[in-house]
């Protein structure tokens, strides 16, 4: 009998990303949780399995705020593996929206665990963390480990130290197989334009396409990031929960490849070929609190998993530019 795994997020970046692997990888069924708002860009390529006979992939419109949504999408699916992705992932936008941020990361991840434990369900769990809980470290807990404290800088941080509490708790308390993982910065194409690296990629390629003046409006450039793609990223979810699971644990992952997010910005410039653009700082841009200084220790996923990244930070870069550059040349392109 096929496998059969559900992924909440499925039209996000890494959501649409761990379909393609899944689909590359496996025979299994794939039931992917839509909102009916979000965006189908990122899964544009997967829409003509959603009218095919015995399709591999079903599209199923719920909301981790909708608990009897999530009762329907459990019942339907009824999964092997989870793969919980779906969130408010911005953490610029969670010092405006925190309630929402609050409702959809905490409180939805609690809906989903609840569901799964109502229903007496017994999938492999992995619930998405991320490297934002660790916020403002010390430059001598670098490189920053699972034990590390808590100390988020953004309400999105604070959601996601929640996430990661309630995975923890349903798998002490009910015996659900949750294995949760704090991502630390992962891109590449179909990253959202919310973010440094691809609003920056998107405002070069705009540039080269005369669309707007060679300028690139920035945020702050000194942040320290380990960079990773989310091709890697999704390779190193799907290990999570098929190479030897062990419920209850807690990873870091993330890439090989440090540096500012100004360095960053001036080697995405080097690709381009406008060779006139200016760099202005947009306060807007700024957040009021930054986490500033993140560098993952991935041993003990690498210990657990053997995973390594494979892509380069330039082939990430390239890769990114790259997609924005299609897109902006697109027919149905609109700048937001």
């Amino acid at each position: 009998m096929k496998k059969r795994v559900l992924i909440t997020g499925i039209t996000g970046m890494v959501g649409s990303h761990l379909t393609d692997l899944i689909l590359r990888k496996t025979n299994w069924e794939i039931y992917g949780l839509c909102r009916w708002r979000s965006p189908l860009d990122n899964i544009e390529h997967l829409l003509h399995w959603a009218n095919k006979k015995n399709s591999r992939i079903k599209f199923i419109s719920a909301d981790l705020n909708d608990y009897s949504s999530l009762i329907y999408a459990l019942k339907k699916s009824k999964p092997n593996y989870v793969f919980h992705l779906a969130a408010q992932s911005f953490p610029k936008s969670s010092f405006e929206e925190a309630n929402s941020t609050f409702n959809t990361n905490f409180i939805g991840t609690y809906n989903l665990l609840n569901a799964i434990k109502f229903l007496k369900l017994n999938p492999f769990i992995h619930v998405c963390s991320s490297s934002e809980v660790f916020g403002k470290v010390k430059k001598e807990n670098l490189p920053i480990n699972e034990n590390c404290n808590y100390h988020p800088a953004s309400p999105y941080a604070i959601s996601k130290v929640g996430t990661d509490m309630v995975g923890k708790y349903f798998f002490e308390a009910f015996n659900l197989k949750v294995l949760t993982t704090r991502m630390f910065t992962h891109t590449g194409p179909r990253r959202g334009d919310v973010f440094a690296e691809s609003s920056f990629a998107k405002q070069i390629a705009m540039i080269e396409a005369k669309k707007i003046k060679p300028v690139v409006k920035v945020g702050n450039l000194k942040s320290l990031r380990t960079f990773a793609d989310v091709r890697d990223a999704v390779n190193a979810y799907y290990l999570l929960l098929t190479k030897n699971p062990k419920p209850g644990e807690v990873y870091n992952i993330g890439g090989n490849y440090s540096c500012t997010v100004g360095e960053m910005l001036k080697y995405l410039i080097s690709l381009s070929t406008s060779k006139k653009i200016k760099i202005i700082t947009d306060r807007a841009r700024l957040r009021p609190i930054d986490a500033d200084l993140q560098i993952p220790d991935t041993t003990k996923f690498y210990k657990a998993t053997g995973w390594r990244p494979k892509i380069t930070f330039k082939q990430t870069m390239q890769d990114l530019l790259n997609y924005w550059r299609k897109r902006v040349k697109s027919k149905n392109f609109l700048d937001r």
